[in-house]
């Protein structure tokens, strides 16, 4: 077989102590950029493939200039007519990175040694790289098939993450508009969801783009022994945030440009209604302790006027404003997170329709108490009747993710992620993050993510920022971010043995999150049922005078 015979022989070391270069004629053009290939070697007295990944290709030998001078006669009847015989053509000389031999505990082991000059070189055959570039087979528990190796036909090498990598180390998705990245994070969702997973994740959906995933509900792919998928999808209009829940530090967020005066009134009536009533505080309690730090006296009626200071009476106003004025904010309502997170339940929490400030602090608000909950669980102090009882780890899924901890900016969401991407592996709390500018996302935030997906990135800033965060992918594939199509994807970090490049699967469910066809609708705007709605909706009563065809009597009657 091809795979059995060599395609090249070594040359000599390459720019790195971990690299070779080797020479290859490479007629079928089999050798391609991310390509794997290994030569053999003694490692120890045992046998040893000793795999690599192509970097570089540069030709070495092409026809001379002057058969390429003349686009209209092939070089080849130029080289027969000169009697240019010498076989092959073209000749490249082929840089490869060294993986090293695999081995079941220590992974990919780097002899540390390159090829000698003149070792035959070949091409990883599709069964090799199946048995070592992923953790784990396609159906087994924790298995996260996402696509297929991208440099060999489709499904020939199935890329398969293992859930345990990113569910304890968390997972980044990275990628330019239109890349895919959306779709990527609806393949790893379906297969969470699978019988051999059963995961209990939440999706924070800032543009309800997630709400297709119902159709795994009765899709026979997901069905297993009477197990079904619960797909919860939680409207704007059902989202409520307690406000015992709130910190002084969310309070402040909400209500932005505050006096020094009104910051020192705020935090004392915080202080105070929290060391009265605990976590049970509401809404009319917290303007009375704003009055009572004022006045130095009890007061009981939080709309009472009286000589106050001005500031006072502004900053009830704007407490007001943002806390009784929003459908968000509740006395007593809250989201359950035993509701929300459940093995086998993916919960689909949609954000749009709701103001940003809003959003971050819905999202830090769930944040805090599922990771007090884990905490509390893993120290033996949570009880099953409390309302946010969470016996077992749980996965969220985090939309624009730069929303929430941006670069160069603090906001109510950036501590709490960055507490659970530190710590949150102790306690079962796992994050995966989607943003489109790694560039606008916190380094810290990303560096703390240990598999990343990185797909089409363009702009130089954010190639940058990949570039330093993520360790674990090697400088020649991230000069393929460029070149990547729509689908296409670099996998690396705990989820996977090696870096690899993908081809994404299609997907079980439909994606939810397709750009708008602005000409097909407009097309839409003058077909036969469009116009006979206008017109129906246009219709004037049957007992209505007929218009005037005066047109200052039909505007002013």
């Amino acid at each position: 077989m091809l795979d059995h015979l060599p395609i090249g022989t070594t040359k000599g070391p390459g720019e790195t102590p971990h690299e070779y270069v080797f020479i290859a004629a490479d007629p079928e053009q089999r050798v391609k950029y991310g390509e794997f290939v290994y030569y053999e070697t003694d490692v120890e007295g045992t046998r040893r493939d000793i795999l690599g990944r192509v970097s570089a290709r540069v030709p070495l030998r092409l026809y001379p200039d002057t058969f390429l001078a003349d686009p209209t006669v092939p070089p080849q009847e130029v080289a027969d007519l000169l009697g240019y015989q010498h076989e092959p053509h073209e000749l490249f000389q082929i840089s490869v990175t060294i993986l090293g031999y695999y081995d079941a505990i220590m992974g990919f082991v780097n002899p540390r040694v390159p090829p000698p000059s003149g070792t035959p070189i070949y091409i990883a055959s599709d069964a090799m790289l199946s048995d070592v570039l992923c953790k784990l087979e396609r159906g087994a528990q924790g298995a996260v098939h996402i696509g297929s190796l991208l440099s060999r036909s489709r499904d020939a090498v199935p890329i398969v993450l293992d859930a345990r990598g990113f569910t304890s180390t968390h997972m980044a998705i990275i990628a330019s508009t239109g890349s895919g990245k959306s779709y990527l994070a609806g393949v790893v969702l379906e297969e969470l969801m699978r019988p051999y997973n059963r995961a209990a994740v939440l999706v924070i959906d800032p543009h309800a783009e997630y709400d297709t995933l119902r159709e795994m509900q009765g899709h026979k792919a997901f069905a297993e022994g009477g197990y079904a998928p619960e797909v919860r999808i939680v409207r704007p209009a059902d989202i409520h945030v307690r406000v015992s829940s709130l910190e002084l530090a969310d309070l402040r967020y909400l209500l932005p440009n505050l006096s020094e005066r009104m910051h020192f009134l705020l935090g004392q009536a915080y202080g105070r209604v929290r060391r009265k009533y605990g976590d049970k505080w509401n809404r009319g309690q917290l303007k009375v302790e704003i009055r009572a730090g004022l006045r130095g006296e009890a007061v009981t009626d939080p709309e009472a006027d009286g000589d106050e200071d001005p500031t006072v009476g502004a900053l009830i106003w704007r407490v007001g404003q943002v806390l009784e004025q929003s459908p968000i904010f509740d006395d007593n309502r809250n989201l359950p997170l035993t509701s929300l997170l459940r093995p086998g339940q993916c919960t689909v929490l949609q954000l749009n329709e709701i103001p940003e400030r809003e959003q971050q602090i819905i999202v830090a608000t769930l944040l805090r108490r599922l990771n007090q909950s884990r905490m509390d669980t893993v120290r033996g102090r949570a009880h099953p009747d409390d309302e946010d009882y969470i016996p077992y780890p749980a996965f969220v899924l985090i939309e624009e993710a730069h929303n929430y901890a941006p670069a160069n900016a603090e906001l109510v969401t950036t501590g709490i992620l960055k507490q659970i991407l530190s710590e949150g592996r102790k306690f079962g709390v796992s994050v995966g993050l989607i943003s489109q500018r790694p560039g606008k996302l916190d380094s810290d935030v990303l560096s703390q993510c240990m598999t990343q997906c990185i797909m089409r990135i363009v702009n130089p800033i954010d190639q940058a920022r990949v570039a330093e965060s993520v360790e674990s992918v090697g400088r020649d594939l991230l000069a393929e971010l460029p070149a990547l199509s729509k689908g296409q994807v670099i996998v690396a970090g705990a989820s996977v043995n090696t870096p690899v490049l993908v081809q994404v699967r299609q997907r079980l469910t439909r994606h939810g999150a397709e750009d708008l066809d602005a000409p097909q609708e407009w097309q839409k705007y003058f077909g036969e049922d469009a116009l006979l709605q206008r017109e129906r909706d246009d219709a004037r009563p049957p007992d209505t005078p007929p218009r005037s065809s005066d047109p200052f009597e039909r505007l002013f009657g």
